[in-house]
């Protein structure tokens, strides 16, 4: 497998947001390249730091659209809108977390993160199809989507926007598994601002913790095989032919 993930940018550092990536410079199969600094992917930036808002600030970032649940929300508030004007849009992808009690049951099982993004294609597609609207106008950009972990939620939009764009199954698999990065740095980060978690934390991989590129490969040929193809898929989530030309516009050199 071609690696096409390695460029320096991808990452963005800073201090307590730990998985800020940007999806450009990933080829398409029509010969083009998704744009550098006009999408990115992110855990949780509602924890940013004076200095990293500082630090993001020459990205321009236009549009915010945050996939968590309300819930979360309220308990850990959002990204700093007082601070870095952009607009805000709550596209919460989930009702309610997973709970300690289903990972428990089901965590170990070879299946559980497919299973449950497969839920969550149905539960709030709604908030996907929106997404994806805004994705299709041009004044949305610069723009960054998020999560909590930026894994999950996050990476099931972000699989839905590349392959609209053309970008192959298999470079969608290695941006997906640069999540792992993301998730050890903010784990050890968790351990350190909390050492209440710290052993539960250490207790071992978790599916939480895993971005396998089989996962997300799974993912989309479970959606191949029940809509056909993933723009029929994204035009049942009332999504148009036009919102996808706009974004393939506005995101493929």
């Amino acid at each position: 497998m071609t690696t096409h993930t390695a460029d320096p940018v991808r990452h963005i550092e800073l201090e307590r947001v730990f998985n800020f990536r940007d999806l450009g410079g990933y080829p398409t199969r029509d010969g083009g390249t998704t744009k550098w600094q006009t999408l990115f992917r992110a855990d949780g930036i509602h924890r940013l730091s004076e200095a990293d808002v500082d630090t993001l600030r020459p990205l321009g970032l236009r549009t915010i659209i945050d996939l968590r649940t309300p819930d979360e929300i309220e308990e850990h508030g959002r990204f700093p809108l007082d601070s870095y004007a952009a607009a805000y849009h709550h596209q919460p992808v989930l009702d309610v977390i997973w709970t300690p009690e289903q990972i428990e049951r089901f965590g170990e099982s070879p299946t559980f993160l497919v299973d449950r993004y497969r839920e969550m294609l149905v539960i709030r597609d709604p908030a996907l199809g929106e997404s994806l609207r805004l994705f299709g106008a041009g004044e949305t950009y610069p723009a960054v989507f998020h999560c909590a972990a930026g894994k999950d939620r996050t990476g099931i939009l972000a699989a839905l926007v590349l392959g609209l764009l053309g970008v192959p199954d298999d470079v969608i698999a290695e941006d997906y598994a640069l999540s792992r990065d993301g998730m050890a740095r903010m784990i050890e980060w968790m351990k350190e601002s909390f050492p209440e978690a710290r052993e539960r934390l250490a207790a071992g991989p978790s599916p939480l913790a895993s971005a396998e590129p089989e996962t997300i490969l799974a993912l989309l040929d479970h959606i191949r095989v029940e809509q056909g193809s993933l723009e029929e898929f994204v035009l049942s989530l009332g999504v148009d032919a036009e919102h996808i030309d706009g974004m393939r516009a506005a995101l493929v050199d």
